[in-house]
């Protein structure tokens, strides 16, 4: 079987190179000329763990190939995956102009017998409306919907051993081709859900939202921990050991960011709109989210005695999370920004070192490491829980820092752990 997947971003590369490790023929194709060239060198072009062995493993074993020829790369597919951007407009409903620009582009090259499946979060509806434009165009096409639930930093380990493949169909020979493609998981035992079309469209949409509510609703109890001198991390535990609750996204901190997330619940809300639905909680989860970041702020300023201009404030961590160079929606954009307006120096150390975030700050000192950023620091900011954090030694730093204190937005430490070492720790949600 031979596998075309169109756009080499997130989704569609690390699709690509999974689809080739399960042991088929797979072209990845793009028109970013330098990207194609970057991936034909063997550099990959996002940041994720074991993505890069995974790749050149198949590119050695010939099962995997890059191409900016997209004609001659889907007219000889059995498959067809689009894993194209689907960004927010200004109204922040889901932009599909490249999702219908590459079906405009490759309608006449599609074979016979292919299948057609869309992988790119897109709102109820989309799918069927491509197989009805390519109805118009004379092609007989099957179309589906597999949309995909990788968690940046896991996700080759979330396409392995997924929780679980969605997929909508209408068509037994897209059910069949499918099947196919995802019979290596059969071994897993992985849940293989066949549904129609918009079903599956929404379930993506719909377990985004649930999660940020999860997101949101932890921190607001975080907030309630700190009046009413509850431990967070303890209550997030007891309710994690409930099944019907589960442990995941239930920690507190700064609030959600990322690609999927911030888009995904205003796109809901926002396709909800118009057939009527009031989503009221997911209105609720984007304005808790919104809030949380001023939040934070106003909690950096307490610990620092309301005033940082002048001071040095070493941040720890800007991608919107740990295991990726992602800086979108980063809840470190709007506090590193506000504090540096308030007259801050700002020194940044990122162990994923990403050039987003050194664009989107130009204007601060970037170190090589934790030490480093913290020389002649008056407060510490962990923003981004990455795992190297917690192998931090606090009788090192204390030797480095102007003043000692931490504040971890989170929770990484525990409390005495920390004031033993003469730090004064400010976290979230705990006494």
């Amino acid at each position: 079987m031979k596998i075309a997947v169109i756009g080499t971003g997130y989704v569609g590369l690390v699709s690509g190179v999974c689809f080739s490790e399960f042991g088929f023929n797979v072209v990845c194709i793009d028109n970013n000329v330098a990207k194609i060239a970057q991936l034909d060198r063997g550099d990959v072009p996002i940041y994720e763990p074991g993505l890069d062995k995974l790749m050149r493993k198949n590119v050695s074993a010939r099962r995997l190939s890059f191409s900016t020829n997209i004609a001659e790369s889907v007219a000889s597919a059995n498959i067809v995956f689009i894993a194209v951007g689907t960004p927010s407009n200004s109204d922040g409903s889901a932009n599909l102009s490249y999702v219908y620009a590459v079906v405009d582009e490759i309608a006449e090259h599609l074979g016979k017998e292919v299948v057609l499946v869309i992988k790119s979060t897109v709102p109820v509806g989309t799918t069927r409306s491509v197989k009805k434009l390519l109805g118009e165009k004379g092609m007989d096409v099957d179309v589906a919907f597999n949309p995909e639930f990788l968690r940046e930093g896991a996700a080759v380990d979330d396409f392995m051993r997924p929780d679980r493949v969605i997929l909508g169909i209408e068509g037994n020979r897209s059910k069949k081709t499918l099947m196919n493609v995802y019979r290596p998981l059969y071994v897993f035992n992985t849940p293989i859900m066949f549904t129609t079309l918009e079903s599956a469209e929404l379930s993506k949409y719909a377990s985004n939202a649930f999660l940020a509510m999860k997101v949101a609703f932890i921190n607001e109890v975080a907030d309630l921990c700190e009046s009413c001198g509850a431990d967070v991390n303890d209550v997030a535990i007891a309710m994690g050991l409930d099944k019907r609750i589960g442990d995941k996204f239930l920690q507190a901190g700064p609030g959600y960011g990322g690609s999927c997330f911030p888009k995904d619940t205003v796109a809901l809300r926002n396709f909800a709109a118009k057939f009527g639905a009031e989503m009221s909680l997911v209105n609720a989860t984007i304005r808790s989210n919104q809030n949380r970041r001023g939040r934070m702020i106003k909690k950096i300023l307490s610990a620092c005695d309301n005033e940082v201009k002048g001071k040095n404030i070493s941040i720890l961590g800007v991608t919107f999370k740990a295991n990726t160079d992602d800086m979108r929606d980063s809840p470190s954009i709007e506090i590193v920004n506000t504090l540096a307006n308030m007259g801050a120096n700002i020194g940044i150390y990122d162990p994923s070192f990403s050039e987003s975030a050194k664009s989107i700050f130009p204007y601060v000192a970037w170190n090589s490491s934790v030490y480093d950023n913290c020389n002649g620091a008056d407060a510490i900011i962990i923003i981004t829980d990455w795992t190297e954090f917690r192998a931090i030694n606090f009788q090192e730093l204390k030797k480095r820092v102007r003043n000692p204190l931490l504040i971890d937005l989170r929770n990484m430490y525990d409390i005495l752990d920390v004031e033993s070492s003469g730090f004064r720790y400010c976290c979230v949600g705990r006494s």
